[in-house]
């Protein structure tokens, strides 16, 4: 009886909850935001809130000894902290990437370790060492991203060599991919890739002196016509 009771009664309807004073503020944008943060060379952001966060995270990915005492555990705190500040974040997606290199070699290396056990198997060495190769991949994969999002994908070319050729414009050859780089001769300059005119050689002699390349100027021709035998 009390069962159908409870079925009969008619369904209670949800209630928008008022959250009251447990209603978690909105950060301002940007551009409007005035805050000072102290930590945000360790989390990249404006909010010491997300960037005490992100050092927590880090901290609870990192290994510690089991007789690690209470100042060799700060000082493990500090040692790990240094690395977001070494990082240096610039935004958030920074102190993410920041964090995620930690985590990442802080669990290969733990992975080392493990390998490295003397009463370790061979089954649990291997694949220890696994692991760790996989971590390591991924870390440096970590690495590449952080370094693309800092230069905005743009590719830096060092120039290494410069030829200027006479009359024409300078050719330069960068460290990048074969045919990329290299800068094209102007195609109304035909004479930008040749012989100076009057220039000189260098000869076969041993005192090494110069010899003229042969030029365009007017030479005087022997008479071909001669006569021809049994000729009257």
């Amino acid at each position: 009886m009390s069962a159908r009771k409870r079925s009969k009664r008619p369904a209670q309807t949800a209630k928008p909850v008022d959250a009251g004073p447990n209603k978690a503020p909105c950060p301002p944008p940007p551009e409007l935001d005035k805050s000072a943060p102290k930590l945000r060379h360790l989390g990249g952001s404006n909010h010491d809130e997300w960037n005490q966060a992100l050092c927590n995270q880090v901290l609870h990915a990192a290994w510690f000894g089991k007789n690690s005492g209470p100042e060799a555990r700060l000082d493990a705190y500090y040692a790990n902290l240094a690395f977001l500040a070494g990082v240096n974040p610039n935004d958030v997606i920074e102190g993410m990437m920041a964090a995620q290199l930690f985590a990442s070699h802080a669990a290969s290396m733990e992975c080392y370790r493990r390998a490295m056990l003397p009463d370790q198997s061979m089954e649990g060495r291997t694949a220890n060492l696994v692991q760790a190769a996989k971590l390591t991949r991924a870390n440096a994969a970590v690495v590449e991203a952080l370094a693309k999002h800092r230069n905005k994908g743009k590719q830096k070319i060092t120039i290494e060599h410069v030829h200027v050729y006479d009359g024409g414009q300078a050719a330069f050859i960068a460290n990048a991919t074969p045919g990329e780089g290299v800068g094209k001769l102007n195609e109304d300059q035909p004479h930008a890739v040749g012989h100076a005119q009057g220039a000189s050689m260098w000869c076969a002699n041993s005192q090494r002196q110069t010899v003229p390349v042969s030029g365009d100027a007017e030479r005087t021709l022997s008479d071909a016509r001669r006569a021809l035998s049994g000729s009257g």
